[in-house]
């Protein structure tokens, strides 16, 4: 994968404030899987991984990503993120 996308992918990520999430096609419009990839490549423990999350408000990671949104505050309606709330608007 180029690293520019690569870059471009990561650098969304790290936008992402607290308390807010993103979806992975938020963060690589057009190519979701792409965003996945890079994550799961990733060994940056400073990387807000846990903000980006599917489409559809679930969570690839489980209760681990669970914990850690919700420390930060992110609301949830049942097993899914409330997008409608915590979804970072574009800018």
């Amino acid at each position: 994968m180029p690293s520019d996308r690569r870059r471009q992918i990561l650098a969304r990520v790290r936008a992402i404030p607290v308390g807010f999430v993103r979806t992975y096609g938020d963060v690589s419009p057009g190519a979701p899987r792409v965003a996945g990839a890079v994550l799961h490549e990733c060994d940056d423990p400073s990387l807000p991984w846990h903000r980006v999350v599917r489409a559809d408000g679930t969570l690839a990671k489980g209760e681990r990503q669970r914990t850690r949104l919700e420390a930060e505050g992110v609301p949830f309606r049942g097993s899914r993120v409330d997008l409608r709330v915590a979804r970072l608007p574009e800018a």
